[in-house]
């Protein structure tokens, strides 16, 4: 697919990526390609941010092991890890409360919700397995000051003005940045927000209907092979 509008690689500082089904292969294994490709971006002072609905720990795990600078997003935009002055710091962006209400909803309509293993570290939704149709939990939120999203790996409670592109925002200010300045990958319905206010914004075939339509280039390939395929066809990186 041929980009919506252009994409000078000039006018992107930094790269904002998902991390489950957009840096890793469909088994959720990080692709070596992919790792390869940021590190070649860190390595030419490309500041690489994690934005993911994975718990703190994971991130900052990966964000370790893949020899990144930038903040990270975690919790869909519910935390913000940083740097300052040498310190490690941890912003929480919202509140838990709304999110755990709204399950207790969902358990008391009779809804059969589990939620994932690692919730026990959750500090700001509520993550659920996929095991129960968006159309059955949305009706039941409605009024509740929570909306539900999909990931393709689980469904969000969060509540409401909770998400990754707010988040980013906070993020990136202290580097002179904003969306518009970045490249920006996604695969989830949770990407959509910060791939439509992205200086560029690449999705995967595997990528959800409207993470497809949000971006402006959507790769042939799926996965983190989609992923690199899009920093090539951007000019970030090299073809």
């Amino acid at each position: 697919m041929a980009p919506r509008r252009g994409a000078p690689a000039s006018r992107l500082k930094a790269l904002v990526t998902d991390v489950d089904g957009t840096l890793t292969d469909e088994r959720r294994r990080l692709d070596p390609r992919a790792v390869s490709a940021v590190r070649e971006l860190e390595a030419r002072g490309v500041p690489v941010l994690l934005a993911t609905g994975n718990v703190l720990p994971v991130a900052l795990a990966l964000h370790r092991s893949l020899g990144l600078s930038g903040p990270i997003v975690a919790e869909n935009g519910g935390l913000l890890y940083r740097r300052v002055a040498g310190r490690e710091v941890v912003t929480r962006l919202c509140s838990r409360r709304p999110a755990l209400a709204a399950y207790r909803r969902l358990r008391k309509a009779g809804l059969p919700v589990t939620p994932l293993f690692t919730d026990r570290w959750r500090e700001t939704e509520v993550a659920l397995e996929p095991t129960v149709a968006l159309a059955r939990i949305r009706p039941l939120l409605a009024g509740s000051g929570v909306r539900v999203e999909s990931t393709g790996y689980a469904l969000h409670l969060m509540a409401l003005g909770h998400g990754k592109r707010r988040a980013l925002g906070r993020a990136l200010e202290p580097l002179g940045l904003t969306l518009a300045d970045c490249l920006v990958a996604g695969d989830g319905d949770n990407d959509v927000e910060m791939l439509g206010a992205a200086g560029f914004g690449v999705s995967f075939r595997n990528g959800s209907v409207r993470a497809r339509r949000a971006a402006d280039y959507v790769a042939r390939a799926s996965y983190a092979r989609g992923f690199v395929e899009a920093l090539k066809r951007s000019g970030v990186l090299a073809r």
